[in-house]
């Protein structure tokens, strides 16, 4: 690794140490309600907040050494986000009040990948998942994944193949690539996510989708750099970090300073830099939260792959096909 790449992977780590220490002070914002297993309570704004933070932490756990700021951080907040669902208790709760709901198990494997796990939970959705209702349910490719890798995730067995799945995808088709747009934008970084099981396993990317995915990823990242798109910028910057060879920093570099620029004192980075009529996006959590944890993911999994800080080759696992 050269002087200038070693320097640009210690700025990355410097956006992820303030992102997260924009995470770690606002903790709160993260926490369940009195009202988390009512039927109407809105799970957008309580159950998948928690579960990013969770994911997140996970994942800049596993891409930082102990002891180190990254490491101390996402555990810490990793055990707050746990202890919010005591400690897995209302997750057994929330699938028996909903047992053909998929997203308890979504969470819930974003814990179990962390080493934390409820057998109790785990014995009941065992159950579920071998059902015909669940096995059956129509879902948009990408969420398939989602399930899949997550049932992974939980120590069961995958109901349908990966890679049929992965095909059937926007990302798995090759698209043209003058169709990218904010929709398939998001598609494409999740189903990544999924298939890479959040940048750990980067061998199971197809030769032809890396292929793809090397050659259009800068022009996408200018794009959303030009838009002041942080959110999205970030989750593309993952997603070069998630393939088999990343995309070097010489092609993400400027993306990587405007991200830095654009994050502010505190480490908080909006969703948007400016809203739609030009005005200032105010930096509230709402505003912030989820933007500042794909900048943590990004940072960090960048500035591992880069520096050998955790060498992810050293443990992939499979996705069972």
């Amino acid at each position: 690794m050269t002087a200038q790449t070693a320097m640009r992977a210690r700025a990355v780590r410097g956006v992820a140490e303030s992102a997260m220490g924009w995470l770690s002070a606002n903790r709160a914002g993260f926490a369940l309600g009195d009202d988390a297993l009512e039927p109407d309570t809105e799970v957008k704004s309580s159950w998948k907040p928690l579960g990013e933070l969770a994911q997140i932490c996970v994942c800049v756990r596993r891409h930082s050494r102990p002891g180190s700021i990254l490491y101390d951080t996402a555990s810490d907040l990793l055990d707050h986000a746990w202890r919010e669902t005591c400690r897995g208790e209302l997750f057994l709760d929330l699938q028996r009040l909903e047992p053909s709901a998929t997203y308890p198990l979504e969470l819930y494997a974003a814990f179990a990948s962390g080493g934390l796990r409820h057998r109790a939970y785990e014995d009941f959705v065992a159950a579920v998942v071998r059902t015909r209702s669940w096995r059956t349910t129509e879902l948009l490719p990408n969420r398939l994944l989602s399930i899949l890798n997550s049932e992974r995730r939980s120590g069961l067995t995958p109901h349908a193949a990966v890679s049929a799945v992965l095909r059937r995808t926007w990302l798995g088709g090759l698209p043209e690539p003058w169709l990218f747009e904010r929709t398939a934008g998001y598609t494409l970084t999740h189903v990544m996510f999924h298939l890479t099981d959040w940048g750990h396993d980067v061998q199971t990317v197809p030769s032809d989708i890396a292929a793809y995915l090397d050659t259009w990823l800068p022009p996408w990242l200018d794009n959303c750099v030009e838009m002041q798109n942080w959110d999205l910028c970030c989750e593309l910057l993952a997603v070069a970090a998630s393939l088999p060879q990343p995309l070097a920093l010489e092609l993400t570099g400027d993306a990587w300073a405007a991200v830095a620029q654009a994050q502010d004192d505190m480490g908080a980075l909006t969703v948007m830099g400016r809203g739609p009529r030009g005005e200032e996006v105010p930096r509230v959590f709402a505003n912030c939260y989820h933007s500042t944890l794909v900048a943590a993911f990004a940072a960090t999994l960048t500035a591992a792959r880069r520096s050998g800080d955790r060498d992810t080759d050293d443990t992939r696992r499979g996705v069972p096909a």
